[in-house]
């Protein structure tokens, strides 16, 4: 099957505020018309930046998960909490579905943005053909879903607050919840710098290669 895409079209979208206009070739640096962003047939480094931004988010997501999100201090003495442990403490407590909701944003989430972003990447780099439609259909789904990660975090400072409002008990993030937080905004900025448009360059034709994104 054979797409007609916006650069075999002639045509050039913005970054920015995505406006779609004619490509002219006459202009080395051609800028929106409505926003004035220097415009790119595809954005320039897109998979070196995403794939540093995937390399640091999946060495945090290590610490993340193993060291603790929420130090308690009280009378009884000190604990602390890992993303795993809070999920099984909610489960044997009877809050199954507080449990089941951040085993889900917690974990599910950020593995598999991470599997997606990097699965995106790998076959955008090896000029793939395979199923672009869904490809970009998981794309816009990482897009969507990603800032439900951050819902552990919410949970710890709320946890935090209560808390210290209702008791003698002491509260404090920990380490794991900084980790945390930051493998949640280095998959977001992954997914932004991840340019969706090299998904169909190779599926303009199987005759025809794609120009080269450095020209443009």
């Amino acid at each position: 099957m054979k797409y007609v895409t916006a650069r075999r079209a002639g045509l050039v979208s913005c970054h920015a505020c995505g406006r779609v206009e004619p490509r002219i070739r006459s202009i080395t640096a051609q800028h929106c018309g409505r926003c004035g962003t220097h415009l790119h047939s595809r954005n320039p480094d897109s998979l070196v930046r995403t794939w540093a931004l995937l390399i640091a988010a999946a060495l945090l997501y290590i610490p993340a998960n193993l060291l603790p999100v929420m130090h308690t201090a009280s009378l009884l003495g000190s604990e602390d909490d890992t993303i795993m442990s809070g999920v099984v403490y909610f489960w044997t407590s009877g809050d199954w579905p507080l449990a089941v909701i951040v085993f889900i944003a917690s974990i599910m989430v950020p593995m598999l943005k991470l599997s997606v972003l990097v699965l995106l990447t790998v076959t955008a780099q090896r000029r793939s053909r395979w199923r672009p439609q869904q490809r970009a259909t998981l794309y816009r789904m990482v897009e969507r879903i990603g800032r439900w990660s951050m819902l552990d975090v919410f949970v710890v400072t709320l946890t935090v607050a209560l808390v210290r409002f209702k008791s003698l008990a002491v509260i404090t993030a920990g380490p794991g919840a900084i980790a945390f937080g930051s493998v949640v905004i280095l998959t977001m900025m992954a997914s932004m710098q991840f340019d969706p448009r090299l998904i169909w360059d190779n599926v303009e034709s199987r005759t025809k290669k794609p120009q080269d994104p450095r020209h443009d």
